[in-house]
């Protein structure tokens, strides 16, 4: 049975703009559909979150979070986001609608991809995602069902869903965690270890453990971790490494082994900073492959079964027929834990919708003058396309992939594409310097060759001078470290008997040694000494209200000598700097 048939948003119109026309993809907190902006007369893809879900405040502004973090992103490997809207318990995004398939249809037609094929995938990918990381944002669900491939051969990142700024939780400045209280949202095959564990800080590097795990399935045909329940992948995520590529698929050189166990390495620190980091060195050693190595076909063993289907489908979001037998494409999902993850198992995984059926006529017979005619207009056709392509390829050219090279070298590769490069400089802490951070229009985007494209080349980390602030009070230190573009960390106190009371006696990192943009710098500040006073020959009255003024405590003793009940000595003597409330023992004559 058609599902589609009976929903009910089909032919409706939504926020009385967008007329909602095809359903092409159902995941776990939303269904996408294909629709028309009546206002500007044209296609859209509409996702709209499940009714379920539209009641629950977190995952409804989550959902708005993703529009307007996506709004913030300017690149050609990225789908547009253009509206976000709410019709009665409707909450819907409306997005650039692509035409072609996933990288999820293309692994089930082909299996394992040639290394320059899975290459030529991950780098516009890993792009886009340097440009959302470099934005301050991080996607958390990337995965080959959100990789888009036009029927150009663009490369598109989508379903920014699960998108999250860093250093906000929803919005507000905290800190950065995926599975608090136990919660785990994403796709099990391609989580990062922290976003498992609870409480665990996240950032942008579990998109570069998703995206290591996306070549190990190019370069192999399956997942590095499997299972038969979502507990069981988590608990290999946690605990095993994830395997060279070339134990299953002997063609794929060392160096990509390399590369896919840095970026999938289970200790966040052993990572690459950002995509754009990835994305370098996956270049570098791209540099290194023979043609032979990017061209090796995968072994036999690495393609689907012929029982799958192979045609290709008419949209990139629209899934193909799925057999029986065949492995479904894991969701996004939201899987509540229990306090220890390995207890008891998770809730098993929700069902797969039923396949859209295919629905084939039979073609009508056609009189055979309409098929001459018919064939004379193709040929025309063919003839103007032919050469309006020749004068189309004159003037347009693709931005190539000159991340991660030398500004000598990406001038070169500009040359060769008949492009202009305008060179821009800025610092960076993941790219050395000398060698491209990023391009505008993005590599890969299609752009008049008149244009030119602004190349923005790393001078390496910018570094800063701690400022002395030694001597100030803390107040005074934080605002010079926030002049010098550096945040004051932990403050310690400690008595000091040279440095008054609130002053700052030392800074860690010191003075002048040199640190990154926003850097910490803990300060350690005097609690101050005071000097303890002379109550000699006083009474116990004066000696107890003089130390207690001064901020001491008197502790009192008899001496057993001649002085009329005064004091006779004390401890520590007078005029010694000790810190306040430090107990001074003060003997008294008996007589």
């Amino acid at each position: 049975m058609d599902k589609a048939l009976h929903d009910p948003l089909i032919g409706t119109l939504l926020d009385n703009r967008y007329r909602v026309e095809q359903r092409i993809a159902t995941g776990g907190m939303s269904t996408v559909y294909k629709g028309t902006d009546t206002r500007l007369d044209r296609v859209v893809a509409l996702k709209v979150m499940h009714p379920q879900l539209a009641g629950d405040e977190g995952f409804t502004a989550r959902f708005i979070r993703e529009a307007k973090a996506v709004a913030k992103l300017t690149h050609p490997n990225v789908v547009n986001v253009f509206d976000q809207g709410a019709d009665g318990g409707n909450v819907f995004l409306a997005m650039e609608y692509v035409p072609g398939r996933t990288l999820r249809d293309l692994l089930r037609d082909r299996g394992a991809l040639s290394v320059r094929a899975a290459l030529d995938v991950l780098e516009p990918v890993l792009a886009a995602l340097g440009a959302a990381h470099r934005a301050g944002l991080v996607h958390r669900d990337v995965k080959p069902e959100n990789v888009l491939i036009t029927e150009s051969g663009l490369v598109k990142v989508a379903d920014f869903g699960l998108v999250r700024v860093l250093g906000s939780a929803d919005g507000a400045p905290t800190s950065t965690t995926t599975a608090t209280g136990g919660t785990v949202m994403g796709t099990v095959s391609y989580l990062a270890p922290e976003q498992i564990l609870p409480d665990a800080p996240t950032d942008q590097r579990v998109d570069v453990y998703a995206a290591g795990i996306l070549l190990y399935e190019m370069l192999t045909g399956r997942r590095p971790h499997t299972g038969d329940n979502p507990v069981q992948v988590m608990y290999k995520h946690l605990h095993e490494d994830v395997p060279a590529p070339s134990l299953t698929a002997p063609t794929v050189a060392p160096a990509l082994d390399a590369i896919v166990a840095g970026a999938c390495a289970r200790a966040v620190d052993a990572r690459p900073y950002d995509a754009v980091e990835l994305l370098a060195a996956l270049q570098r050693v791209r540099r290194t492959l023979t043609p032979a190595e990017l061209d090796a076909e995968p072994p036999a063993s690495t393609r689907p079964s012929p029982r799958y289907p192979t045609s290709e489908p008419t949209s990139v979001i629209q899934p193909l027929p799925r057999p029986a037998d065949a492995p479904p494409a894991e969701r996004t999902s939201v899987l509540d834990l229990p306090a220890e993850l390995m207890d008891q198992l998770l809730a098993e995984p929700r069902p797969y919708d039923e396949p859209t059926p295919v629905r084939v006529r039979r073609p009508r017979r056609v009189p055979r003058k309409p098929l001459i005619w018919a064939a004379a207009l193709t040929a025309l056709v063919l003839a103007v396309g032919g050469a309006t392509y020749g004068i189309s390829a004159g003037l347009y050219g693709s931005v190539p992939g000159v991340l991660g090279k030398d500004r000598g070298e990406a001038q070169r590769m500009l040359d060769q594409e008949g492009m202009h490069g305008r060179f821009v400089e800025a610092f960076s802490e993941s790219v050395p310097a000398g060698q491209v951070i990023s391009t505008d229009p993005g590599v890969g985007a299609r752009t008049r060759k008149s244009d030119s494209v602004t190349i923005t080349v790393s001078k390496g980390p910018k570094r800063i001078a701690v400022p002395d602030v030694t001597g100030k009070s803390a107040d005074d230190a934080a605002a010079a470290l926030a002049g010098a573009q550096l945040t004051r960390g932990g403050v310690t106190q400690t008595y000091n008997d040279t440095v008054p009371d609130g002053s700052v006696i030392s800074s860690s990192p010191a003075a002048g040694q040199m640190l990154p943009e926003n850097a910490a710098v803990a300060l350690v500040v005097s609690k101050g000494m005071v000097p303890v006073p002379d109550v000699s020959g006083m009474s116990r009255d004066d000696a107890q209200r003089a130390l207690q003024a001064a901020g001491f405590t008197m502790k009192a003793a008899t001496d057993w000598t001649l002085g009329m009940g005064k004091v006779s000595g004390q401890s520590p003597a007078a005029g010694e700097r000790r810190p306040q409330k430090t107990v001074v023992t003060v003997n008294f004559s008996l007589f």
